[in-house]
């Protein structure tokens, strides 16, 4: 059986949000598998794991058009394109959250991939080839309480990448879509030892309230090493009759239906 990682060496790979999490995690994995990797965020990662750092704002629609045009004039385009960079604006109950709040939510979450989609995908069909991985949220399927414009904006996403998939096809382009679920990222580390603190008990109690009250199959969280390599695989010829479709990473939460 051929492995995971074939095909995969000196292909040229983009991930958003590689700064940190699920975004890092990935990047590592196709710098193991031998690609040529570049990362995009705000922020520069902490360590250097290999990748090749460009700076962006994935937010702005200039953001990301540039972001597009560094690309192309670095490597001349990319064989696979992760887009992951995404963020949820504060909590806030649905019938009172304001405009500018989905607007925000739908910018980073929706519209960056988007955008990006259009600058880089071109080259794909043109070249015949590639592959593009949309990360996705269990929140587009169990949208939680006080997150609805994130949801949403998710959930639009798929819509969205189940289209794309359909139009490039022909092309010999993929395009899927990965859902992660309660997965500890480095931003989620923060957020429940701040839960901890406020309410006084230790982080392992807290993040195992979350998994019970998500009810999770598995009893546990995810690594971000769960859904990177995930998508290394669908990244990989070993998926090339993939397209078009939505793969949980979540340990079960979301009953199949």
């Amino acid at each position: 059986m051929p492995n995971t990682d074939e095909g995969l060496d000196g292909l040229r790979v983009l991930v958003t949000g590689g700064s940190r999490g699920l975004g890092a995690a990935t990047a590592r994995r196709f710098v193991a598998a031998g690609a040529t990797v570049l990362t995009a965020s705000r922020s520069r990662p902490a360590e250097d794991g290999g990748a090749t750092f460009v700076p962006a704002d994935l937010s702005t629609a200039q953001g990301v058009a540039e972001l597009g045009r560094r690309v192309v004039d670095q490597v001349g385009g990319v064989d696979v394109l992760v887009n992951n960079a995404g963020a949820a604006s504060a909590p806030a109950p649905t019938l009172s959250r304001s405009d500018a709040s989905w607007q925000a939510d739908l910018e980073m979450n929706l519209l960056s991939a988007v955008r990006l989609d259009r600058a880089l995908v071109p080259g794909m069909v043109e070249r015949g080839s590639g592959v593009v991985v949309h990360v996705s949220s269990i929140a587009s399927r169990l949208p939680q309480r006080t997150e609805a414009s994130y949801a949403a904006a998710k959930a639009a996403l798929n819509a969205y990448s189940r289209e794309l998939a359909t139009e490039v096809g022909a092309h010999g382009v993929r395009v899927v879509c990965v859902l992660p679920g309660f997965v500890v990222t480095e931003g989620a580390t923060a957020h429940l030892r701040h839960m901890a603190e406020a309410q006084g008990v230790s982080t392992e109690e807290v993040t195992q309230r979350i998994v019970d009250h998500l009810n999770v199959p598995m009893g546990r969280p995810g690594d971000p090493e769960d859904v990177a390599e995930l998508i290394a695989f669908l990244a990989s010829a070993r998926a090339k009759w993939l397209t078009g479709a939505q793969f949980r990473v979540d340990g079960g939460i979301v009953p199949t239906v």
